[in-house]
């Protein structure tokens, strides 16, 4: 065997040709779908006339204006982005929320979500594919809130956009509802402090405080602590149910307090907040956003609150981000798409109306860079219309989520 020398395997080398190595190309996506609209609402503050919406692999690839639809391309009167429900209130009641005590930051709302749940097909169906689960207001602070798809999978770790998005909680009536003074020995875990809003408030305030004086210290270390320091240093939304005008204060006053202790970047978001038309200049101030509830004919709501037709449009003229609930609306008339259509009655643009069910409560949750909007790389959930949406005659007949059609029109 003649041995290898190195003179002898550099000419072996050259004698080979050198392989051809294949040249990289740009992949070019190709269309899984295409659809058609006389108009594209893209959330975004933009209308496109006779637009073609094009969808690769879960995602917007274009928006086409002046396309022509092929005989195959779904053909619907109006596309808006699939919209977005901060307060769908999806959840098993009680079971959503550990009542032994009343302050829990650390519980997680969707290892207790059912995914097999009716409610869920009902919002999808409806043009909602994206909410935010929270927990039951029966605590002061009852835990951490979770954005997710509406359908796709059965697995709400495979539909879940983003975990742990706002710490959850409540200022009114219902977290003290069930509490009652403990007249000698106490009968169950229920005799216990708050039974009424005073209560309410200093559980708060408390909790905020163990906090402060924890931070830093390991000694004084207690369940909920990271949830509530990531909550008063601004990186954890704090989503507080307060439907009446003392409640909305006493929350936007708990954030301004805390701001005088060295913590001025809670972001603060009231969930059904009905009477906020009354304390516009307190959340303009504060920065606070809002989530209203379903409109009721009535105009009375939970806690004796009065909502007025003409609530959003007065936030959002003054500057207040906006977002419309509901309530994971049963009866007709209450679907998401309708509270838009009476906040519009009540003097809301059309663009404000379609970004308080889009783009708004996407921001307000930090998930605006997958849903709220149509934009190409973004998340192709769509809702389809049969008119223009938000009208009397109009109606979602459509909806695709992650690129799939769950909800075809023609049939």
């Amino acid at each position: 065997m003649i041995p290898l020398t190195e003179a002898l395997l550099a000419a072996i080398t050259a004698s080979v040709p050198a392989p051809t190595l294949p040249v990289a190309v740009e992949a070019t996506p190709v269309a899984e779908m295409s659809v058609y609209a006389d108009a594209v609402y893209t959330g975004a503050g933009e209308t496109i006339e006779n637009a073609m919406v094009v969808i690769a692999d879960g995602k917007i690839t274009a928006i086409t204006p002046g396309a022509e639809p092929g005989d195959e391309d779904l053909h619907v009167a109006a596309i808006t982005p699939g919209m977005v429900d901060l307060s769908a209130r999806i959840y098993p009641d009680g079971y959503s929320v550990e009542e032994t005590e009343e302050v829990t930051p650390w519980i997680r709302v969707d290892l207790s979500l059912d995914p097999f749940s009716r409610d869920w097909d009902r919002q999808l169906r409806n043009g909602v594919t994206s909410v935010v689960a929270s927990p039951y207001d029966n605590n002061c602070i009852g835990g951490l809130s979770v954005a997710l798809k509406t359908g796709g999978s059965n697995s709400i770790e495979a539909r879940t956009i983003k975990s742990n998005v706002a710490l959850r909680g409540a200022i009114g009536s219902q977290p003290s509802s069930k509490n009652h003074p403990a007249f000698g020995r106490p009968t169950d875990f229920y005799s216990r402090r708050p039974t009424t809003r005073m209560g309410v408030e200093w559980t708060w305030r408390k909790a905020m405080y163990d906090a402060l004086q924890a931070e830093g210290d390991k000694e004084r270390a207690f369940d909920g602590l990271p949830q509530l320091l990531q909550a008063l240093n601004g990186d954890l939304p704090v989503f507080v149910q307060a439907w009446a005008t003392q409640d909305i204060r006493t929350a936007v006053f708990l954030k301004e307090e805390m701001a005088g202790e060295g913590k001025p970047n809670m972001q603060l978001i009231i969930d059904a907040g009905a009477e906020a038309w009354r304390e516009i200049d307190f959340l303009v101030r504060t920065g606070t956003a809002v989530v209203l509830p379903p409109y009721r004919a009535s105009g009375r709501t939970t806690d004796g609150a009065f909502f007025a037709a003409d609530c959003a449009a007065k936030l959002d003229e003054a500057g207040v981000p906006v977002a419309l609930s509901s309530h994971n609306a049963k009866a007709g008339g209450e679907t998401l798409g309708q509270q838009a259509a009476h906040a519009r009655r009540g003097g809301l643009s059309f663009d404000s109306a379609l970004a308080a069910v889009t783009i708004n409560p996407a921001r307000m949750v930090g998930i605006d860079d997958r849903v709220g909007s149509i934009e190409v790389g973004k998340d192709a959930d769509l809702a389809l219309w049969n008119g223009t949406p938000f009208e009397l005659t109009s109606r979602v007949v459509g909806v695709v989520l992650d690129g799939e059609l769950v909800n075809d029109p023609r049939k």
